[in-house]
């Protein structure tokens, strides 16, 4: 049986046009979260993990999926390597 692919709301759409230029706003990425989404930094963080990983965001945000995904690669790459040297 073949899963379903997820559709993008349009809030999963505003998180990703928020990755996508949250850094040039003066403010502290988790009181603009906060102030934009309403919810913690943390569940962001959890939001944009599932949201990267739909095909549907990059056909939305390809740029800001491919960098999302490289970081999130990099991040785990360097905790195995973390997790190899103790």
């Amino acid at each position: 049986m073949l899963a379903r692919m997820a559709e993008l709301t349009d809030m999963h759409r505003a998180v990703l046009d928020f990755e996508g230029q949250w850094f040039t706003e003066m403010t502290p990425k988790h009181a603009a979260v906060h102030e934009r989404f309403g919810h913690s930094l943390a569940e962001h963080h959890r939001l944009v993990a599932w949201i990267i990983r739909q095909p549907e965001a990059v056909a939305h945000a390809p740029t800001t999926v491919r960098r999302l995904r490289r970081l999130r690669d990099r991040r785990l790459a360097q905790r195995r390597t973390e997790r190899e040297a103790s």
